[in-house]
């Protein structure tokens, strides 16, 4: 669903420049109460993850292609603020780099592919939570339904944005039903997607998983027939082999070695159909003031390397630079985050006693 230069007129461009910048700024600072010492390193694996699984394209209709969004993912996984973030970092290396969604619509894209996206998908998750029963099952579920309903939700947005700043005339009523109807579909590849993940990481180390903090419920006891909470148990010391055992290194290295194999090797099967934004734009004529991208003569553009003439060899080297650029990039702005939280914890400390 990138947004090419030239979809939406220029002051709507600027307006969701300026509303996408405000919601990474928020996401900014909320982050540093969602990323710790474990999942700061997890949260720029799970963007260089997103940017992998992007490339791979997954047929919906006849002659149209989809592909994961991952703001659900991102915001289960390592929570909703540094989701935005993760999928901020993807849409910017991809539009930087690979020349795949406009500059100028960098904004449009953030909007609807990672805050739109991030909202609509915790929000579910938070309200099937209160209802299902405590599990990690339950946490795979209601991710299934929240990345189900986001990539809809983000094609609304779409829809909203061309309403107000369309450059070609095409009635919005066409638009919406062709962006609901295909974008629906599209939803279903990114809830399995998405569910088959978050179920693989919370099988192995659900202690990373965001969204499955707080699910465990106590432990009762029966005594006289009835039910009540067990005594707390004594904290127990941790050996450090053991310690090193649940460090989240091994889930990392596995997942960037997935990212790479998916990018470097998968992707080069995907499917080759324009995605959903794209058929809908070319059958109703959105695409007609499409401008090309600033970025078109990058020698990573369209995701092959330049002078590459392998198809293969080009399309997996480029996936793997980008892997390798999203991880670099998304794990230094969360480090940087997780430098500040610690930071303001440590002036908290120190400011704490002078306040009694």
């Amino acid at each position: 669903m990138h947004v090419p230069d030239g979809f939406i007129d220029a002051p709507v461009s600027v307006a969701a420049g300026v509303a996408a910048a405000a919601a990474v700024a928020v996401s900014l600072r909320g982050a540093r109460r969602e990323l710790d010492e474990r999942t700061a390193p997890l949260a720029g694996l799970v963007a260089a993850f997103i940017f992998a699984v992007q490339m791979l394209n997954f047929p919906v209709a006849a002659g149209t292609s989809g592909h994961l969004l991952g703001g659900a993912l991102a915001a289960i996984l390592v929570g909703p603020y540094t989701g935005v973030l993760c999928v901020a970092v993807v849409l910017l290396m991809q539009g930087i780099l690979f020349a795949d969604g406009g500059l100028t619509a960098l904004g449009v894209n953030i909007l609807n592919m990672a805050v739109v996206t991030v909202l609509v998908s915790y929000a579910v998750l938070r309200l099937l939570l209160r209802v299902l029963p405590a599990g990690r099952r339950s946490v795979t579920v209601a991710a299934f339904a929240g990345a189900l309903l986001s990539v809809p939700g983000a094609a609304v947005m779409f829809t909203l944005l061309y309403a107000l700043g369309g450059t070609t005339d095409v009635p919005i009523g066409k638009v919406f039903t062709a962006m609901a109807g295909v974008h629906v579909l599209i939803g279903i590849g990114e809830a399995l997607i998405t569910a088959a993940t978050v179920g693989a990481v919370i099988a192995v180390r659900p202690d990373l998983v965001h969204g499955a903090r707080g699910l465990a419920a106590p432990l009762k006891l029966r005594v006289g027939g009835v039910l009540v909470d067990a005594p707390a148990a004594a904290p127990v010391t941790v050996p450090a082999a053991a310690r090193s055992a649940r460090s989240p290194r091994r889930l990392w290295l596995t997942g960037l070695v997935t990212a790479l194999v998916l990018a470097g090797f998968v992707s080069f099967y995907a499917s080759s159909s324009p995605d959903g934004l794209e058929k809908v734009a070319a059958d109703k004529g959105i695409d007609a003031k499409a401008r090309q991208h600033a970025a078109a003569d990058s020698p990573l553009a369209d995701y092959s390397v330049k002078d590459v003439d392998d198809a293969r060899l080009s399309g997996g080297l480029a996936g793997v630079i980008g892997v390798g650029a999203t991880v670099a990039v998304g794990s230094g702005i969360f480090w940087a985050v997780r430098r500040r939280r610690a930071q303001d914890l440590t002036a908290s400390a120190t400011t704490a006693p002078s306040a009694g």
